[in-house]
């Protein structure tokens, strides 16, 4: 791809109500030409406001240091991985330091966030399943038998150990939450799943306060992982993606970035039957129409996003 190309596919990922004309991001106008720099890098200039612009103004690929087509290669090379992809792994594709691979990927993450917020699953006759995973706050072991913890009790934590919440429609979207135990996800919960739901969980007794909103259909994992109609093998598919991609990619996925990482997999495990060529359309699509990023603009140098 040419950077000619690269310019016209991102001018309609950012504008496909205009066929890729450009739009002012200040004031909407319609009304705009190209004015570019002296080394060839495409502004645009609105005659109705009178200010500059870029195809990624005020998007997360704002003040973009790379060209246009870097960015589309890694939105596919990060959409084409079942599990997800390294910062390591990407910047080794793509030719880039670790650092910029990094807060690409959240970049992504963030972007596939957006199809999340707000999102309220299930309905009249329909079913959702809840269920939780540990991540994080390993205690490393020590060397001799003799000097070595139990772990399962609170003393011997270390306490930064977290659990993901995912509730997910059977046949339908889910949504993934971070908490620090398990009985902290009561109201989320009542607030993501609509009324009528027949709601699917385990035996865990963080959920026995569903009942009083909800249908509910428990399943003992003591004793079968589908019983009566009941399981939660769809959550559990969805936690078996994350926790692979936690050993086998990322190696450790936990603390501040837990949350991204499970709306990550949450996005994946949603859109799995969608083709590649798709996701990254969606992605891309997402990414330009959704504004700077809170997290991770100027993220190296410990800037804050307006």
């Amino acid at each position: 791809m040419t950077d000619g190309e690269a310019e016209t596919a991102f001018k309609g990922l950012r504008w496909p109500n205009t066929n890729g004309a450009a739009v002012c991001p200040y004031c909407g106008s319609v009304d705009a030409y190209e004015a570019r720099r002296p080394n060839g890098s495409l502004r645009f200039r609105c005659r109705g406001c009178k200010k500059d612009f870029t195809i990624t103004s005020g998007t997360l690929f704002a003040s973009h240091k790379l060209p246009l087509k870097t960015y589309l290669a890694a939105i596919a090379v990060f959409c084409n991985e079942v599990k997800g992809k390294s910062a390591l792994a990407l910047s080794r594709d793509l030719g880039v330091s670790y650092k910029c691979a990094f807060v690409l990927e959240h970049k992504f993450r963030e972007a596939m966030a957006e199809e999340m917020k707000g999102r309220v699953v299930g309905g009249e006759g329909k079913i959702a399943e809840v269920d939780g995973g540990y991540f994080g706050g390993y205690v490393k072991p020590a060397n001799l038998k003799a000097d070595r913890l139990d772990r399962r009790y609170t003393r011997n934590q270390s306490g930064k150990r977290k659990v993901v919440v995912i509730i997910r429609e059977r046949g339908g979207n889910s949504v993934p939450a971070v908490f620090s135990s398990e009985s902290r996800a009561a109201s989320f919960i009542k607030a993501r799943i609509a009324k009528g739901t027949t709601v699917h969980a385990d035996e865990a007794s963080s959920w026995d306060g569903l009942h009083e909103r909800f249908e509910m259909k428990r399943i003992n994992h003591q004793q079968a992982y589908s019983l009566d109609g009941a399981c939660t093998n769809w959550a559990e598919e969805y936690f078996s993606r994350l926790r692979r991609g936690e050993i086998g990619i990322h190696h450790h996925i936990a603390g501040a970035y837990l949350l991204r990482y499970a709306q990550e997999s949450s996005w994946r495990e949603d859109n799995r039957r969608v083709s590649n060529g798709d996701q990254v359309q969606r992605v891309a699509g997402l990414a330009l129409k959704r504004g700077k990023s809170v997290d991770f603009t100027g993220y190296w140098q410990r800037h804050v996003a307006d």
